[in-house]
């Protein structure tokens, strides 16, 4: 190759690298906006291939593992694991039906609402006290009827989260059994029954006046007669004596 042939094609090389360097220079977001991309999918994709080896975990043959898993799971708020949580209430291990009941109120899901609200039978105290929490951080109506008939269980922590639950749900409609455990045997759920029912009185002040056999908290002033606006005020006597007798 001749010398003249080299030197053009060097030129060439040596433009198309300072022409690459500009336009990466100039326009840094071309290349970096499409990096940061493939970046954000990339996490996205091991975040869902990480939720998806949990749910797996969950009918690991080891209770331990499954009870890690319920608790990765809950951390990780994955709506997806909520089915398979919903399973694993059902589970022989007391602990692990414990960590799938807290998962699934971190999660916050209303499907599983139902679901917690049966486990509020449970044979175990401690899966009962459990549903009442996570029915609490759910705060679906629809589990009040269950949670009233949980502030009558024997378990005293039972009692005590379900009454705190209805008072966080706030329908009305757990007045009456909210007002029956003022008299409990247990002074912590009466302390929580009276903060239950200022919070529902709080967000609804018809129904507090409905169902209510209690002093109200917060009466309302007299209402103050108004003037009459065709009667004329007559001058007003000085209420202070003139020297002389003179007013």
């Amino acid at each position: 190759m001749s010398p003249i042939a080299v030197f053009f094609r060097t030129l060439m090389k040596s433009s198309a690298i300072f022409l690459g360097a500009g336009v990466i220079f100039l326009h840094p977001s071309l290349d970096w906006s499409a990096g940061a991309s493939r970046g954000v999918t990339a996490q996205q994709d091991a975040r869902e291939a990480a939720v998806e080896g949990l749910i797996g975990a969950l009918k690991d043959p080891d209770a331990g593992v499954r009870r890690q898993a319920a608790h990765a799971l809950g951390e990780l708020r994955s709506n997806r694991a909520v089915p398979a949580l919903i399973e694993l209430l059902k589970d022989s291990a007391v602990e692990v039906r414990q960590h799938a009941m807290t998962a699934l109120g971190e999660i916050g899901d209303a499907r599983a609402a139902a679901a917690i609200a049966g486990a509020l039978k449970d044979t175990d105290p401690r899966v009962r006290s459990r549903a009442a929490g996570a029915l609490s951080e759910i705060g679906d109506k629809g589990a009040v009827d269950a949670l009233i008939a949980a502030v009558r269980d024997p378990n005293v922590e039972v009692r005590r989260r379900a009454v705190a639950a209805l008072g966080e749900i706030g329908d009305a409609r757990a007045l009456p059994a909210l007002t029956a455990a003022l008299k409990d045997e247990d002074a912590g759920v009466r302390r929580q029954a009276i903060a239950a029912i200022a919070e529902i009185s709080d967000g609804d002040e018809h129904a507090w006046r409905v169902h209510r056999n209690m002093p109200n908290p917060r009466p309302r002033p007299m209402p103050q007669p108004r003037p009459n606006p065709q009667v004329r005020p007559g001058p007003q006597p000085n209420a202070w004596p003139v020297a002389g007798g003179v007013r």
